[in-house]
C-alpha cells in the first residue's frame, strides 16, 4: 500500500501563520476603529464635561456658595395704537400677545415674548421671563398702556448650575444635552472596549475598572438612607 507523503517542514506552519496574521489584522482595524470614535468623542464631549463637572461641584456645594440677587426694573408706555390693539384681545387668555405688542416689547425693554404664554386678565398682561440664572416678567396695564419689566440675576455660578440642569435653556440647549450624552456614552463605551483590548498587558485594569464600580455602590447602600 502506498503510503501519503508528509508534508514538508516548510509547509507544517503555513496554517497557524496565517490564522495568527487574520487574527492580527482583526486586531488591529478594531483597534483603529475604537480609537477613531474615542478621539472623536472626546472632543465633541471635552468642553461639555468640563463645564458639567464643574457645576456639578458647585451643585454639590450650592449651599456654601453665596449668592447676591440683582434685580434691575425698567417701565415704558405702550403706544396708543398698540394699546388699541389691546381691547380685541381676550379678556382671559394664555395666548401669546400680538406681534405688534412683542416687537414694541423687544424695542423697549429687549427682551423676547414672542409667542411666549400670558396670564391675561380683563386688568393686565403677564408673561413669565424665566431664564437660567436668574428670572423676571414683563406686565402691561390694559388700562393705562404701563408696562413694567423686572429683571432678577444670581451671578454667573447660578446660571452655569441652571445650563447643568437645563433649567429654562430652550429646546435647543434641551437636545444639546442629548447630543453631548451620547458622546458621553460613546467616549466611555470606546473606553471600555479599549481597556479590554489592552488588558492582557496591564494586569491592574479590571480591579480598578472594579473598583471604580464598587466604591458608588457600597456609598449608596450604606450612607444614602
Amino acid at each position: 500500500m502506498t503510503q501519503a507523503a508528509a508534508p514538508s517542514p516548510a509547509e507544517t506552519p503555513a496554517k497557524p501563520v496565517k490564522a495568527k496574521a487574520a487574527l492580527n489584522a482583526r486586531r488591529s482595524f478594531w483597534l483603529k476603529q475604537l480609537h477613531s470614535w474615542h478621539w472623536i468623542s472626546a472632543a465633541v464631549s471635552l468642553v461639555g464635561m468640563i463645564l458639567f463637572a464643574a457645576t456639578g461641584i458647585t451643585l454639590n456645594h450650592a449651599a456654601q456658595i453665596p449668592a447676591e440677587p440683582t434685580t434691575k426694573e425698567a417701565t415704558a408706555t405702550l403706544p396708543a395704537p398698540l394699546l388699541t390693539r389691546l381691547t380685541d384681545f381676550p379678556a382671559e387668555t394664555t395666548d401669546p400677545v400680538p406681534a405688534p405688542v412683542a416687537r414694541w416689547a423687544a424695542d423697549a425693554f429687549k427682551v423676547q415674548i414672542a409667542g411666549k404664554p400670558t396670564e391675561t386678565t380683563a386688568e393686565e398682561i403677564y408673561v413669565a421671563l424665566a431664564a437660567p440664572g436668574g428670572d423676571g416678567w414683563l406686565t402691561i396695564d390694559r388700562s393705562t398702556g404701563e408696562a413694567v419689566h423686572e429683571k432678577t440675576t444670581r451671578g454667573w455660578i447660578a446660571y452655569l448650575n441652571d445650563l447643568h440642569k437645563g433649567r429654562n435653556t430652550g429646546k435647543v440647549w434641551y437636545w444639546f444635552i442629548d447630543v453631548f450624552a451620547a458622546a458621553c456614552v460613546i467616549f466611555s463605551m470606546t473606553g471600555l472596549a479599549l481597556l479590554w483590548l489592552h488588558a492582557r498587558g496591564r494586569p491592574s485594569t479590571w480591579p480598578i475598572v472594579g473598583l471604580g464600580l464598587l466604591i458608588p455602590v457600597v456609598i449608596a447602600l450604606l450612607f444614602i438612607h
